[in-house]
């Protein structure tokens, strides 16, 4: 059994995270929760949003009020007053991001993730690292997942919003805190599926890159991620099988605006690499952090135990991690896409 869930007035809700989806999130929250609890790791941006009301390094046309947010560098000082924690650091900083905590600092809390990737090393999505290292109960675990850009959020775009979990009540509590007028939400039980399509979808859109990156066009791409789909629905349906329908927008709509929108930083990445760019130099140039990079090297380990054809995957870990040349193997295949 997890925490018994009461719609408490006096819920905390704390974001752990100052990049650009973090501060989307902080924005959302602020329309329903004053204060928000904020953990960044950059001086400079608690700094610059104390002095200036702005996150000076991720989108900085975000205002901020001081009576809204309680912003802190300390960690294990804004985990302890919450109630409710919402991690959004990249999932390659996670285990750093959060090791000065107690591992029994989640007693009693409720845990949120909203990030898209995998534990480098572990090879787990962020549900289940949760669950064995730190003992949250998957009753007080939930996912937030889009299809979403931060980007958008920011310009107050018409924004959808999934919350998965299995305890249906702490979804709806916690989707009632960010639903406002530019953002709609529902929710679902499928914290599995939820997360390993949120992690997928973006090596799909670094393959989207890496094709547009050679100079195949939009007729190319439309049935790559047609195949993606596919290819998405055979992985999760092996790892987790339920009855689920890959056609939502928290499945299919959140790979297509990764594969196809401007603001995509696994697209820009592959596209990067399909231009001729090495990783190291990709990275370097981008200054964010490309989950899918990351997330390819764990989908491997975990497909060993699975065996999942998985073309369109495979060809992205053999140019990322095979030095394999992008256009022999987009080439190759293109020989497999129907």
């Amino acid at each position: 059994m997890g925490t018994p869930y009461h719609m408490k007035k006096d819920c905390k809700i704390a974001v752990i995270g100052g990049g650009s989806w973090a501060t989307a999130i902080v924005k959302i929250l602020c329309n329903n929760v004053k204060p928000v609890y904020w953990w960044v790791r950059e001086s400079e941006i608690k700094e610059g949003i104390e002095k200036f009301n702005h996150n000076p390094l991720y989108l900085s046309d975000v205002e901020f009020h001081h009576n809204s947010i309680i912003i802190s560098n300390d960690i294990v000082e804004i985990v302890s007053q919450a109630t409710d924690v919402i991690f959004v650091v990249p999932a390659a900083f996670l285990c750093d991001s959060i090791s000065p905590l107690p591992l029994d600092i989640f007693k009693g809390k409720r845990v949120y993730s909203a990030i898209k990737g995998i534990i480098p090393g572990r090879n787990q999505i962020i549900a289940d690292f949760l669950n064995e290292v730190y003992n949250v109960s998957l009753q007080d675990i939930c996912i937030i997942s889009g299809p979403s850009h931060a980007e958008e959020i920011a310009l107050e775009k018409l924004t959808y919003l999934t919350f998965a979990s299995q305890n249906q009540k702490m979804a709806e509590f916690m989707a009632s805190k960010f639903e406002c007028r530019y953002v709609k939400t529902s929710t679902s039980d499928d914290i599995y599926g939820t997360e390993y399509a949120a992690v997928l979808k973006n090596i799909y859109a670094i393959a989207v890159g890496i094709s547009k990156g050679l100079g195949y066009g939009d007729n190319f791409v439309a049935v790559l991620i047609a195949n993606a789909i596919q290819e998405m629905e055979k992985f999760i349906e092996k790892v987790h099988p339920i009855n689920r329908n890959l056609y939502n927008s928290v499945y299919l709509g959140d790979l297509m605006v990764t594969a196809y929108s401007q603001f995509s930083r696994n697209r820009t990445f592959g596209n990067m690499i399909g231009a001729g760019y090495s990783v190291k130099t990709a990275q370097l140039e981008m200054k964010m952090i490309a989950e899918g990079y990351y997330a390819t090297k764990g989908i491997k380990e975990i497909n060993k135990l699975h065996d999942v054809d998985l073309p369109i995957f495979n060809a992205v870990y053999n140019i990322l991690y095979e030095n394999m040349s992008p256009y022999i193997e987009i080439k190759l295949l293109s020989d497999k896409l129907k």
